[in-house]
């Protein structure tokens, strides 16, 4: 199969794919850090869903849509505006994916604002469903594929990321103890999680 993995700095689920025989191309604004440019396509994911994929993965930016970016979105009461702004943009984003003519979609996103009004999920996943000891809620919205199903469950060591009802840090979590900060690193697909889509979306050749 042919799949796009949008917005996918880090390569690690086109990676993943390429290893069962797929022709995955992560897409992103910036160069890839996952070793493989020449599976990378550093240009504007929504350009590139005018080529026709078997399969489209999306990891649109959720700064403004999550719950924890609409804890920023008022001040004393009062909605900011160009936050808002920001918002509706991601949100037009985000649509572009879920509205795809491809036949399998997957988009995946942390547990969106109601304010919004971004579609219901499909499913939520941890990667402590796929063999990596952390949570980190995950909301998958899904077209043309089954739910993502749990391969090896462990036992939760803590949270990627702590956060208070206000978005900010309570108390570090595991991205904090690692000392880099990193947002590309915050917002990383686990390695269990994306060897579980390429093994149950991509088998038997693209014949899912």
């Amino acid at each position: 199969m042919r799949i796009l993995l949008a917005c996918e700095e880090s390569q690690t689920v086109a990676n993943a794919f390429r290893e069962y025989g797929h022709e995955a191309y992560s897409c992103d604004l910036i160069p890839c850090g996952g070793g493989h440019s020449e599976y990378h396509i550093q240009a504007d994911a929504a350009q590139l869903l005018k080529i026709k994929w078997d399969m489209v993965i999306a990891h649109p930016p959720c700064t403004y849509l999550s719950n924890a970016g609409a804890n920023r979105l008022r001040i004393n009461g009062e909605i900011q505006q160009a936050r808002m702004e920001r918002a509706i943009e991601a949100k037009k984003f985000f649509m572009l994916f879920y509205n795809s003519d491809c036949p399998h979609i997957a988009i995946e996103n942390p547990i969106p604002s109601k304010i919004h009004g971004v579609p219901p999920y499909n499913q939520i996943i941890q990667p402590y469903m796929f063999g990596d000891p952390w949570m980190k809620t995950t909301c998958l919205w899904l077209r043309g594929l089954p739910i993502l199903m749990a391969t090896e469950i462990v036992q939760p060591t803590g949270k990627w990321v702590e956060t208070t009802p206000h978005g900010r840090a309570s108390r570090p979590g595991e991205w904090e103890r690692k000392g880099k900060r990193d947002p590309k690193d915050r917002s990383k697909t686990f390695p269990g999680i994306a060897k579980a889509m390429a093994e149950q979306w991509g088998r038997n050749g693209g014949f899912i």
